[in-house]
């Protein structure tokens, strides 16, 4: 697609407020309705390169506001006529890879978009049936906001098409791909026009991202915001060693019992660890909750609200959740389990220090990850302290070398489970029913996958549409938790 070049008239980048980047009337006040004063740097350079009809490969940090920066733009587009007025398909079509961003991204289109008339939005993710998907989609559909498994289901079961879309949008696209979904991406991409606009978005352009960029846009404009210390969140860091589960549940207590703890995310490995982990919070007193992928679209959304709300104090989630909560009361994250991908610390801790305020952000590590830690903190360039709490030191000295990890940040014996010629006692509780390597056992006797595994699901267990866990969600096993 050819790129419009910019005039001199053409907003740039040295704009200081929303009117200066060329936006109408109707967009500005929902703008300014919303308390926005000022655009973001990456809202300066990208909104000007949308309207001029560019395709754009950007990369920033999060909480930079690059949802406007692609929903303002493409709003005021939206308020012009259909080019060809017998379409009845959506004009603008966002990808994200969870369903909790994608709620987040419509309803920010709804948002800006209050002062259009007639603009219908819709979000098509797993875990909702598809009869009343299939009924927003009737008639006319300005955008469509979806994951890409579910969007591929209606595209098999023709429940839609993709011929009048104008802008495609990734957002978040490294994510999408580290979920395995590059393949259905690319079909989703091909029954869309040769000529729209493409718009992609992630923390990085490089290997795999910067691949799939190139093969589906054209002459796009590169927009790389780098992280100012300004725009750093106020987060205090802290690596808290233990020894065993036990002193790793005291370390826990004693973080919750914290005065200044508002809110906290607790973030497992598991599913299974989540729903284990919330439901003792729950027997101790506390407003706990879990959140996972294999909870239906009504029951994640039912916790969000109810912790936004401040009715949960303690949210227990998985991966998930590392991405596109945006709740200003979240005071701690705590990584009971650390990481196994380094990228996914940033945005676990993420979730604290938002709207400028201070965040807590605590890892247990056993003294056999301490490699793990050591790999976290090149990639985020700064030391992670370890810090220790009067009467709750650890006791096991950590190795020399440390526990071996790849560059990925996985374990290098970390997946084929216990050894078959020394069986300890934790290793027959490990088959006895609680971990096996980073798989879980369970009760039907098959290895339930951890939420942000790339391993591949076997076929019994998940529906056909169902690929991945923030796609469309399992049957929610009942769990029994030993006191």
């Amino acid at each position: 697609m050819a790129t419009t070049p910019f005039s001199p008239e053409t907003p740039t980048q040295t704009a200081t407020t929303f009117a200066d980047l060329g936006l109408p009337q109707s967009i500005l006040s929902a703008v300014t309705q919303s308390g926005y004063t000022e655009p973001t740097t990456v809202q300066r350079e990208a909104i000007p390169a949308v309207l001029a009809d560019e395709d754009l490969l950007v990369s920033s940090q999060t909480g930079s506001g690059k949802t406007a920066a692609f929903a303002l733009p493409l709003l005021a587009r939206l308020a012009n006529p259909r080019p060809d007025p017998r379409t009845r398909g959506a004009r603008v079509l966002v990808l994200t890879p969870t369903r909790e961003l994608a709620q987040q991204v419509e309803k920010a289109f709804r948002t800006y978009g209050s002062g259009l008339r007639r603009l219908k939005t819709v979000t098509l993710v797993g875990g909702m049936p598809f009869g009343p998907q299939r009924r927003d989609l009737a008639g006319y559909v300005d955008v469509i906001v979806a994951t890409p498994g579910r969007l591929k289901d209606h595209l098999n079961q023709r429940t839609l098409t993709l011929d009048a879309v104008e802008t495609l949008v990734l957002d978040e696209a490294d994510r999408m791909l580290d979920m395995g979904f590059i393949d259905d991406i690319r079909e989703i991409v091909a029954t869309t026009p040769a000529n729209r606009q493409t718009l992609l978005f992630s923390a990085t352009l490089e290997g795999v991202v910067g691949q799939l960029a190139r093969s589906i846009t054209r002459n796009a404009r590169r927009i790389e915001v780098a992280r100012t210390p300004e725009a750093a969140p106020k987060i205090e860091e802290r690596v808290h060693y233990f020894d065993n589960e036990a002193h790793k549940n005291r370390l826990l207590a004693h973080l919750l019992n914290d005065e200044a703890l508002q809110q906290a995310v607790i973030f497992t490995a598991t599913k299974r660890g989540a729903e284990a982990l919330a439901g003792r919070l729950q027997d101790s007193g506390l407003r706990a909750a879990a959140l996972h992928g294999d909870m239906s679209q009504r029951a994640r959304s039912r916790v969000v609200e109810q912790l936004r709300r401040g009715a949960v104090q303690v949210l227990v989630a998985t991966d998930v959740a590392a991405r596109g909560l945006d709740i200003a009361g979240i005071s701690h994250v705590i990584n009971f389990d650390p990481p196994k991908q380094f990228e996914d610390y940033v945005h676990r801790i993420g979730r604290t220090g938002r709207a400028g305020r201070e965040g807590v952000a605590v890892t247990f590590v056993h003294p056999n990850e301490s490699r793990l830690i050591q790999g976290i903190s090149r990639f985020v360039g700064r030391t992670l302290p370890e810090v220790t709490i009067a009467g709750l030191e650890p006791s096991i000295p950590r190795p020399a070398g440390g526990q071996r990890h790849s560059a990925n940040g996985h374990g290098r014996n970390e997946r084929r489970g216990p050894s078959k010629t020394r069986r300890t006692a934790a290793h027959a509780k490990s088959y006895a029913g609680q971990e096996r390597g980073g798989w879980e056992r369970s009760r039907t006797g098959s290895w339930d996958k951890p939420e942000g595994s790339h391993r591949p699901r076997r076929a019994w267990d998940a529906p056909a549409y169902d690929r991945w866990d923030d796609d469309a969600p399992r049957q929610r096993r009942t769990l029994s938790v030993k006191k």
